[in-house]
């Protein structure tokens, strides 16, 4: 590797959104129409299309201006009391919290399972024999776009009696649409990305009108304010991107398909096991690895080969000053995984070379023995 410093740089995430030659015949309508937002002929479009796509029923699935908003939004939907607790992992990006706030919400943080880097209901069902106030629900997160169990989740919302939301930000294509409400994200760093936006997605329509409801000051079919609500409705230029993008979404899929399967199987051969079914059951836009190493030691040594990463979600919501008073469980899973998860390179423009320097790159720093994802 010691001629690795005369190679370009490769950037961990280099987004790429419908060009304008895609989106110029939507804009167009929305100009022929004069609408620009409120729920307009784009934004009805690009739900219907989406309904299509995730084989649900018309008005299943909601645009919103953005996942965090959405969150906030379904929280609000399902009427769950202010002031209780939100369960959540700790290990998690720092707008499953802001969204909580935003609902009336108190974070509760509670740590995740080792293996899969998520929620399990079992451990939430042991931590609320010891939670310290009531709570109203819990937040299952899809770690960098992986799915949950979505079954599994409504037993336990169906044994507990405590509500559930997907926090499904990365996971346009991990989520598994059912009754749970699941909360996708749109930003332009996601897989199906539109610039900023987000979908709310569930298989109940009553709840889905609900939603609607607190996206759009309270209305439903007057202008009277029924309920406490917000303004998060997906504007017209939104839903021109996101119908360009889902146009394209079987060829975005294969890319970083390509990408990741490629990527995982490379390292692979280093005895370096990836995320369980990334680039073949569900893709992602990034590409996190748990290394038998310090992330940070290794992104500094991946950094002077030209290899940018991330560590996507920090040292946990429990090491962010805005959440440092929120109630929380041990959470010793969490800081091991905030030590050892490192974001690599995933974008759709990597090439098999660029695809084997980067794993050869890790390996070289890491040699073999991280444990499963």
């Amino acid at each position: 590797m010691s001629n690795s410093r005369s190679f370009a740089p490769i950037a961990v995430l280099r987004p790429r959104l419908p060009d304008v030659e895609a989106v110029l015949p939507w804009l167009r309508r929305m100009d022929e129409a004069r609408v620009y937002s409120n729920f307009g002929p784009l934004s009805q479009e690009f739900s219907r299309r989406l309904c299509g796509h995730y084989a649900l029923a018309e008005g299943c699935v909601i645009p919103v201006a953005n996942a965090t908003l959405g969150l906030a939004a379904v929280l609000m939907a399902l009427e769950v009391k202010p002031g209780t607790l939100c369960a959540m992992p700790a290990f998690t990006f720092v707008a499953t919290a802001h969204a909580a706030i935003a609902a009336g919400m108190v974070p509760w943080l509670l740590d995740v399972d080792e293996d899969h880097w998520q929620l399990t209901p079992e451990g939430v069902e042991r931590a609320l024999a010891s939670a310290p106030g009531e709570v109203g629900a819990v937040i299952p997160v899809c770690p960098f776009g992986q799915p949950v169990d979505g079954a599994a989740w409504l037993r336990f919302r169906e044994r507990s009696g405590v509500q559930v939301i997907i926090d499904a930000a990365a996971a346009f294509d991990g989520v598994r649409p059912g009754p749970l409400p699941a909360v996708v994200s749109l930003h332009a760093t996601k897989a199906m990305g539109i610039g900023e936006g987000g979908l709310v997605v569930s298989s109940d329509p009553k709840l889905s009108s609900r939603v609607q409801r607190r996206i759009n000051f309270g209305f439903l079919g007057t202008r009277e304010a029924g309920c406490i609500a917000l303004n998060a409705k997906m504007s017209e230029v939104q839903a021109a991107y996101g119908l360009a993008a889902l146009a394209q979404w079987p060829e975005t899929r294969a890319g970083f398909a390509r990408v990741q399967d490629g990527l995982r199987h490379r390292l692979e051969e280093h005895g370096l096991p990836s995320p369980a079914g990334i680039g073949e059951e569900w893709v992602s836009s990034t590409f996190c690895l748990r290394l038998p190493a310090d992330a940070a030691e290794v992104s500094g040594g991946l950094a002077a080969m030209g290899l940018e990463t991330r560590r996507w979600w920090g040292d946990g919501l429990h090491r962010h000053a805005a959440f440092a008073s929120c109630p929380r469980q041990p959470l010793p899973v969490t800081d091991r995984l905030a030590t050892g998860v490192l974001g690599l390179p995933c974008w759709l423009d990597l090439g098999e070379a660029e695809l084997s320097r980067i794993a050869s790159a890790v390996a070289g720093l890491c040699g073999g023995g991280v444990g499963r994802t």
